[in-house]
């Protein structure tokens, strides 16, 4: 008897032990703060002020603007106010380019973002419609309990294929042998620093049907050689995987995503992003990763929408106009609204700055990053889904708490399952063998 008992109680201690290295998932980098895991996602096709123009304390759209049909003309007749725009029409595609960013830039006027479409032969009143918290709740929801940015702007001017670079390499836009360029990935591969890059909708090398062309465009390192061998230091995989692994405990340190379908890219409507960003964000509040964890994403090109700040020179070069960027986060700053003038190579200069790693160029060396955006002097906040209301945000029970206290009980329950039936099987051995030593007897 008292075997068998050993014999359980070994099994049993086995099963806890193995449960909970599974539960834990593997050991963290270290890191210099307390974010272990740092996700970001690129959206499409917005400016600042098209999304977050009338937000409260935000560097918005000023008073009194109107826009001139014809920047040739002194006469403000008929000019264009900025409007708030219908989410449940289709918002058009407006052309964009250097050419059409210049007219509209207007030697630094910003003036032009009419006169520029009007020039073309289109109406181009589109581009002074914004949106609010009545078209973005979700977005504007996480804006009031974590950190919008209101200075963050493009690397460039240039096409938003330049943004998928900058945001990898941190390096000046326009350099030549991209393909040779170290990006963030290599750096931590150096280090044996786990990383992912999830696509919506992924395509199979060589496909090109449907959404293969943009999806090069978003990731570059399906380009680059390096990254096509066993060895590469980030694995290209589908966005259900990004689920599989924060239910399974294998979220990577860094981890990248693209979207496709719902990128936000005109013509697509605000509420397909909505969905979307609720959808990525959530899953990580509700897993076991929330109190480690940072999600920032930001916008790969204006759009073609109005913006009224200037876009500032970085080493003699100037930037592309704003776009929207957030931060969420249980060490976020609560409310915040930061002013630091950042572009997209802000993001791989933090994860330099936390995991220790080598600058990948000048240009991020110089970024000043996204430490004020955080606030680690405090306890990590507990994980709150956001509702996806317009009002102000209301907060449901704490999901990870659930889900890990769920995880538990199940795996609980399982190694009791096993230990009953190990001690009946234990107990059917030993009747069997008095049993046979009684006939022998």
């Amino acid at each position: 008897m008292k075997q068998r008992a050993a014999f359980c109680a070994a099994v049993l201690c086995l099963l806890l032990a193995a449960s909970s290295a599974a539960a834990a998932g593997p050991a963290p980098a270290p890191t210099k703060t307390p974010i272990k895991h740092f996700v970001v996602l690129m959206q499409s096709g917005h400016s600042f002020d098209n999304y977050f123009g009338s937000y409260p304390g935000a560097d918005g759209i000023p008073a009194g603007v109107c826009q001139r049909l014809d920047v040739n003309k002194a006469s403000t007749h008929n000019c264009v106010k900025p409007f708030h725009l219908d989410d449940m029409t289709p918002p058009e595609n407006l052309p964009r380019g250097l050419k059409v960013l210049s007219r509209q830039y207007n030697g630094g006027k910003m003036d032009g973002f009419v006169s520029a479409y009007r020039r073309l032969g289109h109406d181009g009143t589109t581009a002074m419609g914004y949106y609010d918290d009545s078209n973005l709740p979700y977005t504007w929801s996480v804006a009031r309990q974590n950190v919008l940015f209101d200075r963050f702007f493009s690397s460039t001017p240039g096409p938003a294929s330049q943004s998928y670079l900058d945001w990898l390499d941190g390096a000046p836009p326009n350099r030549s042998a991209t393909a040779v360029q170290p990006t963030i990935f290599d750096r931590l591969g150096e280090k044996g620093i786990t990383a992912k890059f999830y696509v919506e909708g992924l395509r199979p090398p060589g496909d090109v049907a449907g959404n293969g062309a943009a999806q090069s465009l978003k990731v570059p390192v399906l380009g680059m050689a390096r990254f096509r061998t066993r060895t590469s230091p980030v694995q290209v995989v589908d966005l259900s995987e990004y689920y599989r692994d924060l239910a399974q405990g294998t979220l990577p340190a860094v981890s990248y995503i693209v979207s496709s379908t719902s990128s936000e890219n005109p013509p697509a409507r605000p509420a397909v992003g909505q969905s979307f960003l609720r959808q990525v964000t959530s899953g990580l509040i509700k897993s076991r990763y929330w109190k480690s964890s940072a999600f920032m994403w930001t916008y790969d090109s204006y759009g073609g929408w109005y913006d009224h700040v200037q876009p500032p020179f970085v080493d003699q070069q100037q930037l592309g106009l704003r776009v929207p960027a957030l931060l969420l986060s249980p060490y976020a700053k609560v409310g915040h609204v930061d002013h630091t003038q950042l572009d997209y190579t802000s993001i791989p200069r933090f994860i330099e700055d936390n995991w220790s790693l080598r600058p990948l160029s000048s240009r991020d060396a110089s970024s000043p990053g996204l430490t004020t955006a955080f606030d680690f002097t405090a306890p990590a906040r507990p994980a709150a889904l956001l509702e996806d209301t317009g009002g102000l945000p209301s907060l449901v029970m704490p999901a990870a708490a659930n889900a890990r206290a769920s995880r538990v009980i199940y795996l609980l329950y399982g190694a009791a399952v096993v230990l009953a039936a190990c001690c009946l099987a234990a107990a059917v051995s030993g009747r069997r063998f008095r049993h046979r030593r009684g006939a022998r007897g």
